[in-house]
């Protein structure tokens, strides 16, 4: 891949500027298989993707895994997770170290998509275990994952946090507490400070696949960042990314990564239990009036969080 490859921060670690994002092909949305899946992977690492980000929640793992024992190439590895307590975070590293067959995960962040400037309260103990998994060598660096741009603002000025992965697209979709511009600034603050900085959700969960390349420009003009995750799910997507980053763009998405996805709830299986309310990062879902769930599509990310908390399997990304 001939694209600058940049330092995170203060750490050692170094990326390639275009993250392979793994959620998408996962069960949380498109559910493809651990092979097919494991495919897309070992062509984007063939092609110089030197970074992939993945998740506990994701699933997807085990088609990391495969993928890096077919190629023999061992790429830079996020992860996150949403465990609160000490116990919890650390059964959650271990379980990544075992599902991935490495020896250390470089970045594990609290998984904080939701929670606001309270967030390091709430995940006390969990960045304390963080920080003896850092110091025995099974983390490299500890991160965060927020959606808060007071999140965002406050882990510029957090010592323990060595990386930071935000929200920000050129609509604005899927921030809490402020602005895009305000964003802009809490990450200019982070990349200043020293922080390790990758963008997430720049295509607003696939809305605006059509806008790819006004999309593009508009966070690579941000400047101040090392990386920027996309999800891909196909052989295609990966090629016209890779092809995008190395400068033989822009041109047109090919026809396989129009966004057609959106998140359905079935009335009649919902219970009325409000988990994917709870759930939901960008406060898309709320109860009508016979307290069933409905979508609205207009914010909603298909980011599929909403999935696995629903007791009755009523909600489904399509």
């Amino acid at each position: 891949m001939n694209v600058n490859k940049r330092f995170l921060g203060k750490t050692n670690i170094e990326v390639t500027e275009l993250c392979f994002g793994a959620l998408p092909m996962g069960p949380l949305q498109k559910n493809l298989s651990a092979m097919e899946s494991a495919k897309i992977i070992e062509l984007a690492l063939n092609r110089g993707i030197n970074f992939i980000d993945t998740a506990q929640m994701y699933k997807t793992y085990e088609p990391i895994a495969i993928a890096m024992k077919n190629t023999g190439i061992r790429p830079i590895l996020a992860s996150k997770s949403n465990k609160k307590s000490y116990e919890e975070m650390e059964a959650a590293v271990n379980e990544a170290l075992q599902s991935l067959n490495v020896e250390y995960i470089d970045i594990f962040h609290l998984h904080a998509a939701r929670e606001g400037a309270n967030a390091f309260e709430i995940f006390a103990e969990a960045l304390k275990c963080l920080v003896d998994m850092k110091s025995k060598g099974k983390i490299k660096a500890i991160g965060i994952s927020t959606h808060s741009v007071a999140v965002a603002d406050l882990a510029a000025e957090n010592d323990i946090i060595d990386v930071v992965f935000p929200i920000i697209n050129m609509n604005g979709m899927g921030l809490l507490d402020g602005t895009k511009e305000e964003m802009v600034q809490a990450i200019k603050k982070l990349y200043r400070s020293g922080k390790g900085v990758y963008l997430m959700k720049i295509l607003a969960g696939g809305s605006l696949i059509a806008n790819y390349n006004k999309a593009m420009e508009y966070a690579r003009g941000i400047e101040d960042y090392h990386s920027i995750a996309l999800g891909m799910t196909s052989i295609e997507e990966v090629e016209y990314n890779v092809d995008y980053f190395e400068g033989n763009g822009p041109g047109e998405p090919p026809s396989s990564t129009v966004n057609n996805k959106k998140a359905l709830a079935s009335r009649a299986m919902c219970k009325s239990c409000g988990k994917c309310v709870a759930a939901c990062p960008n406060y898309a879902i709320s109860l009508d009036f016979e307290n069933k769930a409905i979508i609205d599509s207009r914010t909603c990310l298909t980011c599929g969080y909403c999935t696995p908390v629903c007791p009755e399997f009523a909600i489904r990304i399509v």
